[in-house]
């Protein structure tokens, strides 16, 4: 197995050097800390990542959980895992002080996810449904909630998950048929069945809290209809011990990853007990679960970023351990082989892993910073943040996701044979990766919600302000020497990107709303490739002018593989604009107009 897992220097880089990540302790909310405690959030992440979680990464996915006597038995270390985080304050570390949370910046929170999940992803999302739980139940559960139910989350004790699917109800929210049943004590009996909830049942808990949207009986149809619950499956009494709540584990699923956390169909209200509180108001389930949904959303892009990472530092270790053949040209066969990081196919497929990661990496943490000034900026400033987390959550969850699997299928590639035995982590990783593009709202979700929605928002303001912090970074690079050729392919690749969907926009009354967004996932994927550019003509600005200065030697190899990776986006990556500009731009509806039966044989 590699020993490395993930870049410290590029974390703090993109954390300090791009991002600045200092400025926001400027605001009151976040004035109690420094560089200093941020640096020791980072370190102690770190130790946390090396001692309990990466020794298991392995073991948990060759032992995954198991559904036995009615009870789902996940690897020992899961129960310790989750304590020490309750312990460390690391479940509700971006919580207020007053819910014993440490008021950490939703950048740093991202940083540590990101190192915990590229260590052994399975047991980091245990971690992250609780918290992503207990956010919900701050923002919009009672008093009365909130202390019966966030300290033991919060302690690790308990476990949160997030229930929407349905069988008949996986993307299309609409038809979730789950009812609640209102009754004069206050809470309502919920009858229903929700499939693939990760972590909905696990022996390293105690308790399991399920987050759960359903139908108050008699409610409108259609997702104005939905109402969010609070379904513990033990339900505390008065007394504070815990009985049954009629919630029962009907299986588990057996994957292709992911293998360490146990994803399971429940079954609600068999014997009629099945007990729920309501969090907020009837009918507005939808939009408070929307919260966790696009938080989770960003946790995606996080947690494929990650296993991205992971799998680029175990094919660099390879490439440099493993000799294979000779240079090109080389006539003599009694000369040594080399390294295959010699060989400039391979040196290839890397700079296109690092491409992904690091750019993937900077695009996440960037919307990290959107989501803490929307939290405590003001004016124009918290407005412009929350236009922008809004219009580019949907591409920091896809773009990390899908060319995640392709980075790691690289990754796979350059280790040849081995890179498809289990002895080494690269096959792992490859099916840790695939779930990714599927969980938490597909890419063609992802891919409707940004052209269908949030770009034609308030008429497409959103847009109109992504296009100046993109106009804002060519501009500047543009006064930068070396970076003039990057700034004006950018700038080419924007207006390509602008001028695309004014005419997608304008075509849609014409064509129909099936056929414009028939090729939204294309749209999705040009609109990354921008934004990914963008990211990295951020970090080429930033790395020539360290460059220009007097660093240190091992510093000015940082920069300078910084430098030859935005090259390598630039010249191999952006390029691929320009076929799907053609595409979009083209309306003859092929996939909307064929007919069913031309897929017979």
């Amino acid at each position: 197995m590699a020993d490395k897992f993930y870049s410290q220097r590029n974390l703090r880089f993109l954390l300090y050097e791009v991002l600045r990540a200092e400025s926001l302790t400027e605001y009151e909310y976040y004035s109690d800390h420094d560089s200093g405690t941020f640096d020791l959030t980072l370190e102690t992440a770190a130790r946390i990542a090396r001692e309990t979680l990466f020794p298991y990464l392995e073991a948990m996915d060759q032992n995954p959980p198991d559904y036995v006597d009615s009870v789902v038995k996940v690897h020992p270390a899961v129960k310790p895992f989750l304590q020490a985080c309750g312990e460390g304050g690391w479940i509700c570390a971006g919580s207020p002080y007053e819910l014993e949370g440490q008021q950490l910046p939703i950048m740093l929170t991202s940083a540590v996810r990101f190192i915990f999940m590229a260590a052994n992803y399975s047991a980091s999302a245990f971690l992250i449904l609780t918290s992503g739980a207990g956010r919900l139940i701050e923002s919009f559960g009672t008093e009365e909630l909130a202390e019966t139910y966030l300290p033991k989350m919060y302690s690790g004790h308990w476990q949160g998950t997030m229930a929407l699917t349905e069988p008949q109800a996986g993307s299309s929210l609409a038809d979730v048929k789950t009812q609640a049943v209102p009754t004069e004590e206050g809470y309502y009996l919920l009858k229903g069945e929700k499939i693939f909830i990760s972590a909905a049942d696990h022996d390293a808990v105690d308790n399991v809290v399920h987050l759960l949207l359903a139908r108050i009986e008699g409610a409108p149809a259609g997702v104005q209809g939905i109402s969010l619950f609070v379904v513990p499956k033990l339900r505390p009494r008065q007394d504070g011990s815990l009985e049954p709540n009629d919630v029962n584990t009907l299986g588990i699923y057996h994957k292709l990853g992911y293998r360490g956390s146990p994803i399971a169909q429940l079954s609600f209200g068999d014997r009629g007990d099945c007990r729920a509180y309501l969090v907020g108001e009837p009918h507005k389930g939808l939009s408070y679960m929307f919260q966790m949904m696009n938080e989770s959303r960003l946790e995606v892009g996080v947690g494929a970023a990650a296993i991205a990472s992971a799998a680029f530092y175990a094919s660099l270790q390879y490439a440099k351990e493993r000799p294979q053949g000779r240079k090109p040209g080389t006539k003599d066969p009694t000369l040594p082989q080399v390294p295959i990081i010699e060989h400039a196919d391979v040196r290839r497929m890397l700079l296109f892993q690092r491409a992904v990661v690091e750019g993937a990496l900077g695009l996440i943490l960037q919307c990290a910073k959107y989501a803490d000034l929307e939290r405590v900026g003001e004016g124009e400033v918290k407005e412009r943040a929350t236009l922008l987390l809004n219009l580019l959550t949907p591409v920091a969850k896809s773009y990390p996701s899908e060319m995640g699997v392709v980075s790691v299928s690289q990754g796979l590639q350059i280790l040849g044979g081995y890179g498809y035995c289990d002895e080494f982590p690269l096959q792992q990783h490859y099916r840790d990766m695939r779930i990714h593009p599927i969980h938490e709202g597909t890419t063609g979700i992802q891919a409707i919600t940004l052209l269908g929605r949030n770009v034609r928002a308030e008429k497409g303001r959103a847009f109109q302000v992504y296009l100046k912090e993109v106009e804002r970074a060519v501009a500047e690079a543009g006064d930068i020497p070396d970076l003039a050729p990057y700034a004006e392919r950018l700038e080419q690749a924007l207006v390509t990107l602008r001028d695309v969907t004014s005419k997608v926009l304008a075509s849609a009354g014409d064509v129909g709303e099936e056929v414009f967004l028939a090729d939204a996932t294309l749209y999705l994927e040009l609109f990354g490739l921008v934004t990914i550019g963008w990211q990295w003509l951020l970090q080429g600005i930033v790395a020539t002018r360290a460059l220009a200065e007097s660093v240190a030697e091992i510093e000015s190899a940082f920069y300078r593989g910084k430098w030859a990776t935005l090259r390598y986006f630039f010249h191999y990556e952006l390029p691929k604009t320009a076929p799907l500009a053609r595409r979009l731009c083209e309306t003859d509806g092929l996939t909307v107009r064929l007919e069913r039966a031309w897929f017979d044989d």
